[in-house]
């Protein structure tokens, strides 16, 4: 398949939430176990991309960001049978050529397995790590 074969859309309102919070729940290392309520609000309050094909989403991307100075990339995935047809080169480009996102001087993202994809777009890891700060709550009971 093509890329031709994809769509790519900002409109929050064809946005499968249902969908987005199931793969994000049960499939993703990175958010395993979030609640619908979290995810609502995550889609809410960011600048949202879905991929679809024949009108289904088959895939997401969210950006954090003040459109301004910062961003953080959040949330990209495609489904299990849509990968490996360039889908998510796809999605990080129209991510990356979105209006709002063009002279930033920082954009972020955090990733276990996809340095790669993320390399060839220009992203780095942290020049100085050692300035970077977190508070990690996992999702999930406590001590879990």
């Amino acid at each position: 398949m093509t890329r031709a074969a994809y769509e790519i859309s900002t409109d929050r309102a064809r946005l499968d939430r249902g969908l987005i919070h199931r793969f994000l729940r049960d499939d993703s290392y990175w958010a395993r176990g979030i609640p619908r309520d979290v995810v609502d609000r995550a889609i809410d309050n960011s600048l949202c991309f879905g991929l679809y094909h024949d009108g289904a989403q088959v895939g997401f991307a969210r950006v954090v960001t003040d459109r301004a100075a910062i961003a953080y990339l959040a949330d990209v995935f495609v489904l299990e049978g849509h990968r490996g047809r360039g889908q998510g080169k796809h999605l990080i480009e129209a991510v990356l050529a979105h209006a709002d996102l063009q002279g930033l001087r920082r954009f972020f993202l955090g990733t276990a397995d996809a340095h790669e994809l993320y390399e060839r777009y220009g992203f780095r890891p942290l020049a100085d790590p050692g300035r970077m700060m977190e508070i990690a709550r996992p999702y999930g009971p406590p001590g879990q």
